[in-house]
C-alpha cells in the first residue's frame, strides 16, 4: 500500500518502507496512521504485508522469508514512486523492524535509518536474553520508539544497548504504553492521540535526518 504526498515531484526526502508486526499486518491502525502522518509530512511511505499474513496464516514465516519480504518491498517503492528517492528508511512494528535491523546488519539491506515501533528486544520476563547482538554492526542512525510498559522491552536494558552501540540512536519513550502503546484505561489520552505523538517523534527524527543532524544521546 502506497502512500505518496500531493505535489511530490523532485528528491527532497527519502521513502520509508514499513513493515508490521508478528500478529499483525498492515491494516493495523497503528501503521495507517503513522503511515498517513508521514506522507502528509511530505515522506512517500510504502507498508507491506510478509508472505503468511498474504496467505491468511498466523504463524510468520522463516527468518530468511521475511528477510527477502524486506527487499522486495524496498525494491518495489523505489520502482513506484516516478522520483529518484534521496534513500530509504526501513521501519518496522515489532517483529517487522527486528527483521529489517538483521538484513541490515548482514549487508542484505542498505538504508539511510531504522525507525523500531517497540523492538522486541527480549521475549517477556527474560530479560537475561537479549536479541542485541547484530546491533553492533550497524553504523545508521536508530530509532526506537518504546511503550515504558512494554514486557518486551525493558527499559532499563535497553538502555544499556544503546550505550555500547557505534550507531547514533534516539530513544523516544511512550508513558505507560505497553507493546502496541496502548494506555491504560483511566488515562484520557485516546489511542488517535497516541499515534499522533509517535507519528510527531518520528517526523522531528527524519527532519534531523534529512540534514544530517545531531543524533547525540
Amino acid at each position: 500500500m502506497l502512500d505518496i504526498p500531493e505535489g511530490l515531484s523532485q528528491v527532497t526526502r527519502p521513502g520509508v518502507v514499513l513493515a508490521h508486526g508478528a500478529a499483525n499486518d498492515m491494516q493495523t491502525p497503528l501503521l495507517v496512521d503513522f503511515a498517513s502522518g508521514l506522507a502528509q509530512a511530505g515522506y512517500p511511505v510504502l507498508r507491506f504485508n510478509f508472505p503468511y499474513r498474504d496467505a491468511g496464516r498466523k504463524t510468520p514465516d522463516n527468518e530468511k522469508v521475511l528477510g527477502r519480504a524486506w527487499k522486495a518491498a524496498c525494491g518495489f517503492l523505489e520502482s513506484q514512486v516516478d522520483i529518484t528517492l534521496a534513500g530509504v528508511v526501513a521501519a518496522g512494528k515489532s517483529l517487522g523492524g527486528r527483521i529489517a535491523s538483521q538484513e541490515v546488519a548482514a549487508g542484505m539491506l542498505e538504508v539511510k535509518g531504522l525507525i523500531f515501533l517497540g523492538y522486541p528486544l527480549h521475549a517477556p520476563g527474560r530479560t537475561h536474553s537479549l536479541r542485541d547482538a547484530h546491533l553492533d554492526s550497524i553504523t545508521c542512525p536508530l530509532l526506537f520508539i518504546e511503550g515504558s510498559r512494554d514486557p518486551f522491552c525493558d527499559l532499563t536494558r535497553l538502555s544499556g544497548v544503546i550505550g555500547r552501540l557505534k550507531a547514533p540512536c534516539t530513544l523516544e519513550v511512550i508513558e505507560g504504553g505497553e507493546h502496541s502503546y496502548r494506555l491504560a484505561r483511566s488515562t484520557p489520552e485516546d489511542e488517535a492521540a497516541v499515534h499522533a505523538r509517535i507519528v510527531s517523534c518520528a517526523l522531528a527524527w527524519l527532519e534531523r535526518l534529512d540534514r544530517g543532524g545531531d543524533y547525540s544521546r
